[in-house]
C-alpha cells in the first residue's frame, strides 16, 4: 500500500497533543486511528467450526494408534442411592484435561462400555434374534418418532448447499419433547434424572446453530446409552439389541437427517477420515464380520457384496453410504478405508478401529470439548 497520510509541517510548539495517533512508519501524526497498545502477540485465531482438513493424518496420531494397547471391555458400575442428578456441563478444554479424563474411572468405564457393545455383536447379523427388553423397545420407538418428524418437517427451498434451516425446527421439537419421550420408560424413582440425561440426548443428533453433525454428537449418543446402563435401565443382556436395534435405528435417523437437511460434517477430516459423520458403525460393523466365512476386509470393493449385505452388516452399510454420497474413485475419496481393506482379517480391523476411536475421537480436544459431565459421568 502507498504511504498516503498527510503530514503536518508545523513548528514543534504547535504540534498536535501527544494523544494524536502517529504513523507507525515515520512517527508523524496521522488521521488514522491508532492500533490498541499490546504487550502480547494477538490471540491465535480459532474458527467457530473447524474447517475441513484435507491433509494426511499427522504421524504423531498414527504412531499413537500403532503403539496404543487395544481398549478392553469393562462392566458398567451401577449407581446406588442417594442419587445426586445434576445438569451436566462441558469441562474439557486442553490436552491436560483429556489426559485426566482418560486416567479417570469415568473415562475408562465409558470406553469399556463401547468395547463391550462391540463384543456383544461379534459374528452376529443385524437380523439375528436377540433379547429386546421393554426399555430397548421404547428407545427404538423414540427414534422412530424422530424419523417421522423429518417427514413432517420438509426442507426449506434455499440456495445454500449445506445446512437446511428446517433442521432447526426439527431440533426445537426434539428439545421440547425429549423429557416426555424419556419419561415413558423411566420408573418413578429415576424421573429426576432427566435433568442430567436429557442434554446428552438433545446433543446426539447435531448442532442446531451450525446445522452440522460429527463424531462428537455420535459419542454423546453413546454417553446417553452409558448413562442408561449406569441406571440399570440397560443391562448387559441388552447389549446385542442396543447395537442391532437401537444403534441401527439411530444410524437410519442420522442418515436421513444428513441427506434431507444437508447437515455439514462437523470438523470433517475430508478424505482422510473414515466417514464425514460417523465412527461407531465401523467399530460395531467390523466386530459383526469377525470369522465371516467369505466376507473379508477386501470385499468392500465388491459391489454385489455391498448391495446384498448392507442390511445385515453395519460396516458394509457404512461403506455403501460413503460410495453413494462421494463421487470418483474410492481410493481417492476414502484412502483410509481403502488402506484398511488391505488388513488380513476383521479381528485386526476391529482392534485397530477401537484404538483409532480412542486416539482420533476421545483424545481430540475439538471433539471432546463438547462432552458433558454430571453425576453419572463424573469429572474426577
Amino acid at each position: 500500500m502507498e504511504h498516503q497520510h498527510q503530514h503536518h509541517h508545523e513548528h514543534p510548539e504547535t504540534l498536535p497533543p501527544s494523544s494524536t495517533p502517529t504513523c507507525c512508519k515515520c512517527g508523524g501524526p496521522t488521521a488514522m486511528a491508532a492500533p490498541p497498545p499490546s504487550s502480547s502477540p494477538p490471540p491465535v485465531y480459532r474458527p467457530i467450526r473447524a474447517p475441513a482438513i484435507n491433509l494426511p493424518p499427522d504421524n504423531n496420531s498414527q504412531q499413537a494408534i500403532i503403539l496404543a494397547p487395544v481398549p478392553q471391555a469393562k462392566p458398567v458400575p451401577p449407581i446406588s442411592p442417594p442419587f445426586h442428578f445434576q445438569p451436566p456441563s462441558k469441562i474439557i478444554q486442553s490436552p491436560d484435561d483429556l489426559r485426566r479424563f482418560h486416567d479417570s474411572d469415568s473415562g475408562k468405564h465409558f470406553l469399556g462400555f463401547v468395547v463391550a457393545l462391540s463384543e456383544s455383536i461379534r459374528s452376529k447379523k443385524i437380523s439375528d434374534p436377540c433379547h429386546v427388553s421393554p426399555v430397548t423397545a421404547s428407545i427404538v420407538s423414540i427414534l422412530e418418532t424422530l424419523i417421522q418428524w423429518v417427514d413432517q418437517i420438509p426442507p426449506t427451498q434455499q440456495a445454500a448447499r449445506y445446512g437446511n434451516v428446517s433442521y432447526r425446527v426439527w431440533h426445537d421439537r426434539l428439545v421440547q419433547n425429549s423429557p416426555d419421550l424419556m419419561l415413558k420408560f423411566f420408573p418413578p424413582h429415576l424421573e429426576p434424572s432427566t435433568v442430567e440425561i436429557v442434554p446428552y440426548l438433545t446433543d446426539s443428533f447435531g448442532n442446531p446453530s451450525r446445522i452440522d453433525y460429527g463424531t462428537g454428537h455420535e459419542t454423546n449418543f453413546a454417553a446417553w446409552l452409558y448413562c442408561l446402563a449406569r441406571m440399570d435401565l440397560i443391562k448387559q443382556e441388552d447389549y446385542p439389541a442396543v447395537v442391532a436395534r437401537v444403534f441401527v435405528k439411530y444410524l437410519e435417523l442420522m442418515r436421513k437427517l444428513q441427506l434431507v437437511y444437508c447437515l455439514e460434517p462437523a470438523g470433517s477430516h475430508g478424505v482422510w477420515g473414515l466417514d464425514d459423520y460417523h465412527f461407531l458403525p465401523f467399530i460395531f460393523g467390523s466386530s459383526q464380520l469377525i470369522d465371516h466365512k467369505y466376507i473379508k476386509p477386501k470385499s468392500i470393493h465388491n459391489d454385489d457384496i455391498l448391495e446384498n449385505f448392507s442390511k445385515e452388516y453395519m460396516y458394509i452399510s457404512a461403506v455403501a453410504f460413503v460410495k453413494k454420497v462421494k463421487k470418483g474413485p474410492f481410493s481417492e475419496h476414502s484412502p483410509l478405508l481403502d488402506d484398511i481393506s488391505g488388513v488380513p482379517n476383521w479381528n485386526k480391523v476391529n482392534s485397530g478401529m477401537l484404538k483409532m476411536y480412542k486416539v482420533e475421537v476421545l483424545e481430540k480436544v475439538p471433539i471432546m470439548q463438547h462432552f458433558l459431565f454430571g453425576w453419572l459421568i463424573k469429572w474426577e
